[in-house]
């Protein structure tokens, strides 16, 4: 007994020591990350943009990587890389921009802002160069902003169109002998298709071709003012595949030149003045982020509060809008006497209607004391418009994809799956005659199914309300032009949805000037956590998530994330868009 006691407590003491040991270290970490020492730009330095980074809505901690990698620091987010560039303009140490366009993971709406402040940085007479080995279509989106665009002789450029694909799941469900119970409303509410159809509807190709080929339009002409082109002879030899190598590109006028990684340093030494290449004083937007502090000026205070992600109920769910969380924010912003406008930055794809619902309300009781102004990032469709419509003003820009108002609920009956592919059966017994209903074990009957179109339409007639409340048309049009049916920022604008073009900046200033504030400072909500409360909190998931990932691969993680997005949707009505698309742009 007394050996067993010595053993225990021996291992008891040894467990308290390396978890407080551990505790040390992590404490440690954080502390190294939390206090690196205050960079200085030096003169005649070059500031370096990789559009390959992903630039979220809000820059978050990534503490897993920081840790596993040598780049330390916050990636900036969206909109503080875009006051960067702008700060950059006016910085006497920034000499110009060198734009690594090689790839570019950013959405459309996100690289529409990205290259309106290239173009403005432009104006200052500073250089901007791109350069990429070989360059996609989103990272030449980008790069043709660039005063001289550059790529590798072996290399070339992306240059032929945009697609769409979309994954149809019928024709598996119906060898499981899964039914998916399906109910809708909207016409061009094209979320269902992948469980009802083999192929897209003529309604959701019309949408389809509308809204990308807007998107495709903005990018030519982009194109043809940047490189003194036309659009006819760009759209021609993407049609005809004319641009094949990299001497095509050079052809074709739309890069400048075939140059290795080296010759293009030299290029942007000779511009600073520097005789060797490897002397030039780059700088990261990571590092210039630490040694910029862009503040506002004045009493007043204008809360940025970012929407980013799926819509979901309940609280404590990773990058999705919350509904409890978000109705908890929005109160706190109502409350708060100093906060003197509001702007709600929206990315998001939509989600629980229900959800919507809630903080949409929050929203209608914030306008009645102070300024609500909506931006629209890639995304604010669905569930992103329904929280987006009742702002006293709503910004977007051209590549913005809203509209799709429009709702479903999905009851999948996998009696058959069950019973004939698994041998499983369900039995059971209930005190009313739809209380075990809606149910997915059995299909649903006649009345259980009117009952839940019923709801649908309900939910439906409820958004269009909103919207028709907040943008001042009849409900009546707002049909007209709901019916799920997707819209461009652009083409949304024509038919009411949308007020201005425009950045987050630009919504920024109307609420400010709304609210009658000459200076103002800017107060981003959800505040951002430290590195160490990031570390302590998604650690775990992180390496779980990470782990898994790199085990099935980008494709299998993918699909595993749409799955978990069916999961969710199931049974409860859902105002979101189509969640199995392939872009190839």
């Amino acid at each position: 007994m007394k050996t067993f006691f010595k053993s225990f407590l021996a291992s008891l003491l040894a467990l308290i020591i390396f978890t407080f040991l551990g505790i040390l270290i992590i404490v440690g970490i954080a502390a190294s990350f939390s206090k690196d020492e205050p960079k200085t730009i030096a003169s005649n330095s070059v500031l370096v943009l990789d559009i390959a980074e992903t630039f979220q809505e809000q820059s978050k901690s990534d503490p897993l990587s920081e840790i596993m990698s040598k780049k330390k620091g916050k990636t900036p987010s969206l909109s503080e890389l875009v006051n960067l560039i702008r700060y950059a303009k006016n910085d006497s140490a920034i000499k110009g921009i060198y734009i690594k366009c090689q790839q570019n993971p950013n959405g459309y709406a996100a690289s529409e802002e990205i290259r309106k402040a290239i173009i403005d940085f432009k104006t200052s007479n500073k250089f901007v160069i791109a350069y990429g080995e070989t360059i996609t279509q989103k990272g030449y989106m980008i790069g043709n902003a660039a005063n001289l665009i550059y790529t590798h002789p072996q290399g070339g450029i992306e240059w032929k169109g945009f697609s769409y694909e979309s994954m149809f799941l019928k024709g598996l469900l119906d060898k499981l002998e899964i039914q998916p119970q399906i109910f809708y409303a909207g016409k061009f509410k094209s979320a269902t298709e992948p469980f009802r159809f083999t192929q897209m509807s003529e309604a959701n190709k019309l949408q389809t071709s509308v809204w990308m080929g807007g998107i495709y339009n903005d990018f030519i002409q982009n194109t043809a003012t940047s490189r003194n082109s036309s659009v006819d002879t760009l759209k021609y030899i993407a049609d005809e595949g004319k641009v094949q190598t990299a001497y095509d590109a050079v052809k074709y006028n739309l890069v400048d030149g075939l140059m290795y990684d080296d010759q293009v340093k030299k290029i942007i030494a000779k511009k600073v003045h520097i005789l060797k290449e490897d002397k030039i004083a780059f700088v990261g937007v990571n590092d210039y982020a630490t040694t910029v502090a862009i503040r506002g000026t004045g009493s007043g205070k204008i809360a940025v509060v970012y929407a980013d992600g799926d819509i979901v109920m309940g609280k404590n769910q990773k990058s999705s809008i919350a509904s409890d969380d978000f109705r908890a924010l929005l109160q706190k912003v109502r409350a708060d006497e100093s906060i003197k406008a509001v702007v709600i930055r929206v990315n998001s794809p939509g989600g629980s209607s229900l959800a919507s619902d809630i903080i949409w309300r929050e929203i209608d009781l914030i306008k009645k004391d102070k300024p609500v102004v909506v931006s629209m990032g890639d995304y604010a469709a669905s569930g992103g418009y329904y929280i987006s419509c009742g702002a006293d003003s709503i910004f977007a820009n051209a590549n913005t994809i809203t509209g799709s108002i429009g709702v479903f609920s999905v009851i999948p009956n996998i009696q058959g799956f069950m019973k004939n592919k698994l041998g499983i059966t369900f039995d059971g017994v209930k005190t009313g005659k739809y209380a075990d209903g809606p149910s997915a074990t059995r299909p649903l009957n006649a009345t259980e199914q009117r009952f839940m179109q019923a709801s649908v339409d309900s939910v439906y007639y409820a958004f269009k309300s909103r919207v028709a409340q907040g943008r001042h048309k009849s409900v009546e049009y707002i049909d007209s032009i709901a019916q799920g049916r997707v819209w461009t920022g652009s083409d949304a604008i024509k038919v009411g949805l949308v007020d201005r073009i425009g950045t987050l900046n630009d919504a920024i200033a109307s609420a400010a000037k709304m609210a009658h504030l000459k200076g103002f400072a800017i107060k981003s909500l959800p505040e951002s956590k430290s590195f160490l409360e990031s570390f302590l909190d998604d650690f775990q998931n992180d390496v779980k998530m990470k782990a898994i990932s790199q085990e099935i691969g980008a494709d299998q993680w993918q699909l595993l994330q749409q799955m978990k997005s069916i999961h969710q949707m199931m049974g409860e009505p859902q105002s979101r868009l189509p969640i199995f698309v392939v872009n190839h742009p």
